[in-house]
């Protein structure tokens, strides 16, 4: 949160950054001093979504910013400045054109993130002085996005199974949860064969990670995380190019990780059960192998028709176990389908939801909080597309079709009727650098779905 502080009353030693577009500039311009707007002039400044000058009095200290920026588009306004503008502290000034000031605010904190695990920052970022009330909005929005992004961009060798599971362990230290785990072979003595079987051909013993917040009698809340720290395709083998940024295939657990915090840092009234299956999909010889038939936590047999379809697997004995508890609301996250990517792009993480007023709140906290998703259908009758010979159902099918819904309704097979259940099949990743999105890992959904357990427990 550094690029981001509390703005005193009557504090003139920040900067004014002016936001500003074509319709406004010539407004702007004549808000500025003669040597100003020749300036501006001279610098051909025309306001442009993007844009930015800087604005110096006539000793030639700087004073003022005008920032070109698209209304419409609030969290993108300042995103690029953090990491451009002189090291300074700047604040938002009262005459600019954009909508949600405090929306800007997150856009700039969101753009001056680096990762600096591995090497040290290009630069400190320049601050924003807000709000009291904006800040204490801002904060936990920001460090929650800021995690995900640490942990998906961390490489494997550093974020296995095992850290992973460390994340959990720190959050629950730091907010007084109670924590379980079952690793290895205690997984199967626990009846989570489906996270063994995914896991077992790694060199990093697979696990479920639980974390359990809040008090019994509140309304339960199970948010599940898709956390597979390395996915090869198994004995489906991936291309090169398929698995080189497979270390991102435990953004689902990043995300749910990130909503975990956010829930129990704001207190919500709900007992929150945190589930975490983290396993590496490897190759070795006892790798789990097209053909086999395995029986869920939920008892239904599955045949593994694609090694590379593992992620719904560790998913599905996860979210029978969180069923059990008979929560008011389910929701897991997972980097599941490249087709949700082909059908939506990496901008729109797919959601799903077996209640349409759920899903008809996310997509409007979504819209509200500048954090969209798509909901796509729960079609039952493409259930068929996952028919098996020997077993109940596939975990995957010949047919190239309906990817991102297939992979949906193998997951809602293992949640009952009677539990409203969202499932987000996200990307967690940035493929370019653009403002307040560097390329990297990425938080898609979070901020809509936290939006809506606000709503509904705060």
């Amino acid at each position: 949160m550094s690029a981001l502080i509390e703005r005193q009353p009557g504090d003139r030693r920040s900067i004014a950054i002016e936001t500003t577009d074509a319709a406004h500039l010539a407004a702007t311009r004549r808000r500025l001093d003669a040597s100003q707007r020749r300036w501006l002039a001279e610098t051909g400044f025309d306001a442009a979504p993007g844009s930015f000058a800087l604005l110096a009095d006539a000793s030639g200290k700087l004073v003022r910013v005008l920032a070109g920026v698209d209304p419409r588009d609030s969290l993108a306004a300042l995103a690029a400045l953090p990491c451009t503008l002189p090291e300074a502290t700047y604040h938002l000034a009262t005459e600019g054109v954009l909508a949600d000031p405090a929306q800007a605010a997150l856009g700039w904190a969101l753009g001056a993130y680096q990762f600096s695990r591995y090497r040290q920052p290009r630069r400190a970022p320049a601050k924003l002085a807000v709000a009291a009330d904006v800040l204490k909005q801002l904060a936990p929005l920001v460090d929650a996005t800021c995690l995900v992004r640490d942990l998906v961009n961390t490489p494997t060798e550093d974020m296995g199974p095992q850290q992973l599971a460390d994340a959990v362990r720190r959050l629950g230290k730091t907010h007084r949860a109670k924590l379980r785990e079952w690793v290895g072979d205690e997984l199967l003595a626990a009846n989570f064969p489906t996270i063994h079987a995914v896991g077992r051909a790694s060199h990093r013993a697979p696990r479920l990670v639980e974390l359990t917040w809040g008090k019994a009698s509140d309304p339960k809340l199970v948010i599940v995380g898709k956390g597979v720290c390395f996915d090869t395709g198994g004995l489906d083998l991936k291309s090169a190019d398929g698995m080189r940024w497979m270390k991102k295939d435990m953004g689902g657990a990043a995300h749910a990780i990130a909503l975990a915090a956010l829930v129990m840092q704001a207190k919500l009234p709900v007992r929150l059960t945190l589930l975490i299956p983290a396993v590496e999909n490897a190759v070795a010889g006892n790798a789990m192998r097209p053909g086999e038939v395995i029986t869920t936590r939920a008892g239904h047999t599955v045949e593994v028709d694609n090694t590379d379809a593992e992620g719904r697997l560790i998913l599905c004995d996860a979210l029978a176990y969180g069923a059990e508890q008979k929560p008011a609301l389910m929701i897991d996250f997972a980097t599941l389908t490249g087709a949700a990517r082909v059908a939506l792009g990496p901008d729109l993480p797919a959601l799903f939801g077996n209640r349409d007023a759920s899903a008809d709140d996310v997509v409007a906290a979504g819209h509200a909080v500048a954090d969209p998703l798509w909901r796509l259908p729960l079609w039952r009758p493409y259930r068929k597309l996952l028919d098996s010979h020997l077993a109940d159902f596939a975990n995957a099918g010949p047919s190239r079709h309906a990817g991102a819904i297939t992979a949906a309704l193998y997951l809602e097979r293992f949640v009952p009727d009677d539990i409203d259940w969202l499932h987000l099949d996200t990307y967690a990743w940035n493929d370019a650098d653009r403002p307040g999105r560097p390329r990297g890992g990425e938080a898609m959904g979070l901020r809509a779905v936290f939006a809506v357990l606000q709503q509904r427990f705060g």
